[in-house]
């Protein structure tokens, strides 16, 4: 009899789960067993949604708004991103430029897929989140991967950048602030690599879904697309509500694209995912036009938190970490105590009941990730078990 599993040929052959939501599911499963699990893992916000939004999508449901919507999203929504994206980010764009997706993820996926496919090349500078490797893969295309340092703030290098290009460079990925390690890249860098793209024409896909939660000055967001018209008309900017607004639950991103491309990706929606929730869309521009004293409550929390955590994991000895500037995530060389990201995030969650990323999947093997998105007591424990686990080692 024919095996289909060995005989299936396809680009997805190769897609491994995500590493984020595996080691998330096994802390749960031993929080739900009995077990006091420190949970330093997850990606996500621990407040709730504000009133507000969740109100305007109650009041979206009781008007009916229930019904299919166009596949980029409603012109209201579509409109207030435009308008956001001028006036914060100096992003020339417009309505027709803008596509909604389900969640910010999907965002990022639909521009690759619209994009890329076997023959191009996708640069990827490491430590990277860990789902643009899958989708990069998922196209078809080939992944370049560029290491860059903790002690150059984690960013990527112009000249690294001119030896990666070929003339099969289709997109470069950039994701400032980054996940993993919290790094925010300065504006000269981000001029350099604008400059290098415009020079070699090739496309930059920025994500900047953690771009409100920045907490120094000399580290603020710059969106490379604000930079001038050249290199605008070259980015693709994914965005989304899920950090800002501590709205992961309610998947809804959205993306500025060159026109041609937009059209593309809105075809690509049309047969995919069709569009997203219509009374979350409604949510969606309440979040945009409405209050926003949420949005700095919950960055001056995220700032106080990264204050601490930071100072207590940079005390533990041969614990090695940089300053995030932004995000939520603390990114830590573990390599001096001699097991793996893997060995040491596995046995640091069955020993010490921490649960932490490997780096390992980050395309950073040696280092962990620690998000910072719970209470400042979870945070004081779980670097007190960390720290007496590393003396165990």
């Amino acid at each position: 009899m024919l095996n289909i599993e060995t005989t299936t040929k396809g680009f997805m052959n190769a897609l491994t789960p995500s590493a984020t939501l595996a080691i998330t599911a096994k802390a749960k499963a031993l929080k739900a067993a009995g077990h006091d699990v420190c949970g330093m893992s997850a990606g996500e916000p621990d407040f709730d949604t504000p009133e507000n939004i969740k109100d305007a999508a109650v009041k979206a449901l009781a008007n009916g708004k229930t019904k299919y919507t166009p596949e980029s999203g409603i012109p209201e929504l579509k409109e207030a991103i435009a308008e956001k994206f001028m006036k914060e980010n100096g992003i020339k764009t417009s309505a027709k430029q803008i596509i909604t997706g389900p969640g910010a993820k999907f965002s990022v996926f639909s521009a690759v897929a619209a994009l890329c496919g076997p023959g191009d090349e996708v640069i990827l500078p490491a430590p990277y989140w860990v789902s643009y490797t899958e989708m990069i893969k998922a196209c078809g295309a080939k992944i370049v991967t560029i290491p860059c340092s903790a002690e150059n703030n984690y960013e990527l290098l112009p000249a690294q950048l001119e030896a990666a290009v070929t003339p099969n460079t289709k997109l470069l990925i950039l994701n400032s602030p980054s996940n993993p390690t919290g790094a925010v890249y300065r504006k000269q860098t981000i001029q350099a690599i604008a400059d290098i793209a415009v020079k070699h024409n090739f496309m930059v896909l920025a994500d900047e879904i953690y771009e409100k939660l920045v907490y120094d000055t000399d580290f603020p967001h710059v969106s490379i697309a604000s930079l001038n018209d050249s290199i605008n008309a070259l980015t693709i900017t994914v965005n989304g509500f899920s950090k800002a607004y501590a709205m992961t639950g309610w998947r809804l991103g959205y993306l500025s694209a060159p026109e041609w491309l937009a059209k593309r990706i809105s075809a690509l929606q049309s047969h995919t995912t069709s569009h997203p929730t219509s009374f979350v869309q409604e949510a969606g521009v309440e979040a945009l036009k409405g209050d926003q004293s949420a949005v700095e409550k919950m960055r001056q929390a995220f700032k106080n938190r990264r204050d601490l955590i930071y100072g207590l994991m940079s005390a533990i000895p041969g614990m090695k970490c940089i300053r995030p500037a932004g995000a939520f995530y603390i990114f830590c060389d573990i390599s001096s105590f001699g097991l793996s990201s893997w060995q040491f995030s596995e046995k640091l969650l069955e020993e010490g009941k921490v649960a932490v990323i490997p780096g390992e999947p980050f395309g950073a093997e040696g280092n962990i990730r620690l998000s910072y998105a719970c209470s400042e007591e979870t945070i004081k424990k779980a670097v007190e078990r960390i720290g007496n686990f590393c003396k165990g080692l």
